[in-house]
């Protein structure tokens, strides 16, 4: 059950109350049965880590699926290229090597 924290607005007495999340507000003060106020605090509750936007799971889980299959085969045909035109930059390295000797 909650704890409420309440305070007079004539006499300034300040209080906490456990009721439950049905029960209604306290409207009267039990030391000189002056007006309630309910006060407000902060939070104590912080949420760290990934997960808790909406951001977080949107950008890998709703592009991976449908990207998935094209870049493997891309990724295949990349490598092989990239294979031969490192070789053949390796070759021309060589060559310019000679060259400055």
């Amino acid at each position: 059950m909650p704890t409420y924290q309440y305070a007079c607005t004539e006499c300034d007495h300040r209080f906490d109350a456990v009721q439950s999340f049905s029960d209604s507000a306290l409207t009267e003060c039990p030391q000189c049965s002056g007006r309630l106020r309910k006060l407000y605090g902060a939070v104590g509750v912080v949420f760290k880590g990934s997960g808790f936007y909406r951001t977080d799971s949107r950008s890998s889980s709703s592009a991976a699926p449908a990207a998935s299959p094209a870049p493997a085969a891309a990724k295949s045909e990349s490598t092989s290229s990239s294979s031969s035109s490192s070789a053949s930059s390796s070759s021309s390295t060589s060559a310019s090597a000679a060259a400055a000797s």
